[in-house]
């Protein structure tokens, strides 16, 4: 990573809900889920903060290099219907060598939605992906 990584970058990013991302469409397979109000799900919410902070890391990063989600602590206080625009602000607060801590807040065009920590860890995607494939290869009895 780049030294111009450091605790006070932020972000914003802009989002538009669409049918899709709501609780029904979480798993369509299940019938109590599809009885569920269609408005925002806290599982796209949670991603969507996870978009604006990769985003964010982006321009940080050296070829190969990226980063993944270790940690979530948010609320989901408001609810958001189909159509309307989210932005989520994130702030980097804490890098403690590979791992990073953010304050996220994500709000909808009346509300505040949602709000809390995101820790991510950055890595090198060779070796990240080396590690998946061997874990793959013990699940299916090859390794």
């Amino acid at each position: 990573m780049k030294d111009s990584l450091k605790p006070g970058l932020t972000h914003r990013h802009l989002h538009r809900v669409t049918a899709d991302q709501t609780v029904p469409a979480l798993y369509r397979e299940s019938d109590i889920m599809q009885g569920m109000p269609p408005v925002f799900a806290t599982a796209f919410m949670i991603g969507l903060m996870e978009w604006a902070c990769v985003e964010a890391l982006a321009p940080h990063l050296e070829d190969g290099e990226g980063s993944v989600g270790a940690h979530v602590d948010v609320s989901h206080s408001a609810a958001t219907p189909v159509g309307m625009m989210v932005t989520v602000d994130i702030e980097l607060l804490e890098r403690d060598g590979r791992r990073l801590k953010f304050a996220v807040v994500a709000r909808d065009e009346v509300d505040e939605i949602g709000r809390g920590i995101h820790q991510r860890v950055l890595l090198h995607w060779d070796r990240f992906i080396g590690r998946q494939d061997k874990k793959v290869a013990a699940w299916r009895g090859d390794g």
